[in-house]
């Protein structure tokens, strides 16, 4: 059984259940963050909408990072109570959660965006050294707590739930993937990096999510995804940020570069992903293109 059919494992479920599953799961959501919000204010005397330069910015990040642990409780509740099948199902079609799988694909783009950092360095880019012991510690264990648990609830929603669900909707994979891809990107639109660089930036969230969603359906799990995922949002992080994009965090290295859809952008999408994507076929041994994506 293909990951796409994993939703046939559901017992009675019917349209009426999938848009409750995603109508609770988005109202956690919101739930989470009216809850972290109204914390914020309380506390702190700021929105986490509007977070001021002398804040907190660890404190920041685990306000904003906590409602993402609401999406991935509910998400997975309903999985288990109301479509009543496995919780795994949404994660693999594998007997246990593959970690070796997540662990490479961590190591090895977490490696990547390493050496990229050395040559941006060494060509000269605006990026500054900025350690401070008092709040990079903090930071770490903030982000490798909690960002994995943001980026999972992410490919659980989208490379897992909607996945399967457009695909025993349409029946096609290369459906799936386009439209979960979209919507993936679309949920991107409100960060403040797309108000600087523009809505071209969009076209680097969803190209992305069509890699994630390749890696889906051709692995038949979300293992790769996952870990290339947390690892590039755990990277942007602790290791090297900007004064204007999603994360605001006092990470090792801050890049004063003006925003720009850059070359980085462009490599990554038109080299690296692509290059990934024929590693991981020869490693996993990918068969039946053809038959996954498009039959």
């Amino acid at each position: 059984m293909t990951f796409l059919e994993q939703a046939n494992k559901d017992t009675g479920s019917t349209g009426g259940t999938y848009f409750l599953t995603i109508a609770i799961t988005l109202l956690s959501l919101f739930i989470g963050q009216m809850i972290t919000n109204g914390i914020s204010y309380e506390f702190f005397g700021y929105n986490l909408t509007d977070i001021p330069k002398d804040a907190d910015l660890n404190v920041a990040l685990t306000l904003l990072l906590i409602p993402f642990s609401f999406v991935l409780l509910s998400l997975t509740l309903c999985i288990r109570y109301l479509h009543k099948r496995p919780i795994l199902t949404l994660f693999t079609t594998r007997k246990t959660f593959d970690w070796k799988r997540f662990t490479f694909a961590f190591l090895i783009w977490g490696s990547i965006m390493g050496i990229a950092l050395i040559v941006s360095i060494l060509n000269g880019q605006p990026i500054s050294f900025e350690f401070d012991a008092s709040t990079f510690i903090p930071l770490f264990f903030v982000s490798l707590l909690l960002i994995p648990v943001q980026t999972t609830a992410e490919e659980v929603f989208f490379r897992g739930y909607l996945f399967q669900a457009f695909g025993k909707l349409f029946k096609k994979g290369w459906v799936a993937i386009i439209l979960t891809g979209t919507l993936f990107g679309l949920l991107h639109w409100a960060n403040p990096e797309v108000a600087k660089i523009g809505d071209i930036l969009l076209v680097f969230y969803i190209s992305t999510g069509i890699f994630f969603g390749i890696l889906t359906q051709m692995d038949d799990g979300l293992e790769l995804g996952m870990g290339y995922h947390a690892v590039n949002n755990i990277f942007a992080s602790i290791i090297l940020t900007n004064n204007w994009q999603a994360f605001q965090t006092d990470a090792l290295f801050v890049d004063y570069s003006a925003p720009s859809f850059g070359p980085e952008l462009y490599l990554t999408l038109l080299v690296l992903q692509p290059l990934l994507l024929i590693l991981f076929a020869k490693i996993y041994k990918w068969k039946n293109w053809k038959e996954k994506l498009f039959q």
